[in-house]
């Protein structure tokens, strides 16, 4: 039997993925595709606020109030989920 490394070609056996839960990976790939929409959305809403602040002072004054905001947030789920466990 010869080495050989992960990732060395050829491949004496390749892998069917076609007949091993592709449903399943599909529905896995729906739902990562969806939740990265949302963050997307989530970041362009952020930076257009940030797009129309007047000034580079104004701007970075908008960015740490969204820090503020979004941990106040974190801080508030982080609580909620403590007190329910």
């Amino acid at each position: 039997m010869t080495e050989r490394r992960p990732g060395e070609w050829p491949v004496e056996q390749p892998v069917d993925l076609s007949a091993h839960g592709a449903e399943a990976d599909d529905e896995a790939y729906l739902q990562r595709q969806a939740e990265r929409a949302l963050h997307e959305m989530v970041l362009d809403s952020i930076r257009h606020d940030l797009e129309q602040q007047p000034s580079p002072l104004t701007v970075l004054t908008a960015a740490r109030n969204w820090c503020t905001r979004i941990t106040a947030a974190a801080e508030e789920i982080a609580r909620s989920k403590r007190s329910a466990a």
